[in-house]
């Protein structure tokens, strides 16, 4: 049972001149510290990167758009901070190293079909300069896939300390043709080259494989030297290759092992350094293409070429 009306009415108790000047203090401040607090979340001032495995993994997170409308999940660097076009190496199990990556097919190629159809001499036998690469049904074009892929594998390479060149960046009109992208790197003295591609075989056609440099003495060929260490780079991609991606070997060439040898490549039969080229899976059948345009996949597809380089040069 209460004792107090409706009317009742307490006294109240006087506030002292210090309580509200502390009460007035008090409803200026909170309001402010929530809204920098706001605003500061807003800007991602608590963005902490994930990280992957093996040799120097990173976040996968999706983010930006990249060519040809995928998603763009470059790790390792922030929105505001595009790949660099190479960059030396610092500390790191790979410092002193030097390795190659080739991104196949310039995306400016196919505007220019008169320069990349000019033929180019290879040793055996002269070919075309370049070609524009091919894509998936849905447009996403193999320069596009080469470039990204191109750009992970050098940021997770230059964090073991190689340092990390690329023949080209998208930053030429087109090209270069196979000889100079063999010269690129051999002039650099590279420890190691990977020429990145995606196939364009039929669809039912999955998989990927790497090629490595038949034993070419023609003209200005001569891959001798390089087939047994391209051989050993090979394999070793091959196997951390798969095991990233959880995905299998050709089925379509090299028998199931994942490795091919070709002697009518001029990036490889021009090299005088190991080299390898690995096709990462075919554009044009509709499962591959999936992986080959999910950044997640394209990152794991980048952990598994750069682990099995850092192998290759780490014996």
């Amino acid at each position: 049972m209460s004792y107090v009306g409706p009317d009742f009415d307490p006294p109240r108790p006087r506030r002292s001149p210090l309580r509200r000047t502390l009460t007035v203090v008090l409803a200026v401040l909170v309001p402010g510290a929530l809204l920098g607090w706001l605003v500061w979340e807003a800007l991602g001032g608590s963005d902490d990167g994930g990280s992957g495995r093996g040799t120097g993994a990173a976040s996968s997170a999706g983010g930006s758009a990249s060519a040809g409308g995928e998603p763009d999940d470059r790790p390792g660097r922030s929105a505001s901070q595009p790949p660099t076009a190479s960059a030396s190496g610092g500390a790191g199990p790979l410092a002193g190293k030097v390795v190659v990556v080739d991104p196949g097919h310039n995306p400016a190629n196919v505007q220019h079909t008169a320069e990349i159809n000019r033929k180019v001499d290879i040793g055996t036998h002269t070919k075309e300069c370049d070609t524009t690469g091919t894509a998936t049904n849905s447009g996403y074009s193999e320069a596009a896939f080469t470039l990204d892929v191109a750009h992970r594998l050098r940021a997770l390479l230059e964090r073991q300390g190689a340092t990390v060149k690329l023949t080209q960046d998208a930053d030429r009109p087109y090209g270069p043709c196979v000889d100079e992208r063999a010269r690129i790197g051999n002039s650099a003295r590279a420890d190691a080259v990977v020429s990145v591609h995606a196939d364009g075989a039929g669809a039912g056609q999955r998989g990927f494989h790497v090629i490595l440099p038949g034993a070419v003495h023609a003209g200005a060929a001569d891959t001798r030297a390089i087939v047994a260490p391209s051989r050993k780079l090979g394999r070793l991609i091959a196997d951390d290759f798969a095991e990233s991606t959880d995905t299998a070997p050709s089925n379509y060439v090299g028998g199931g092992s994942g490795l091919v040898t070709r002697e009518d490549l001029g990036g490889l039969n021009l090299s005088t350094v190991p080299k390898v080229f690995i096709e990462c899976g075919n554009m044009r059948d509709s499962k591959d293409a999936a992986l080959l345009t999910s950044g997640a996949w394209r990152q794991r597809a980048a952990q598994g070429i750069s682990e099995g380089i850092v192998s290759f040069l780490r014996g």
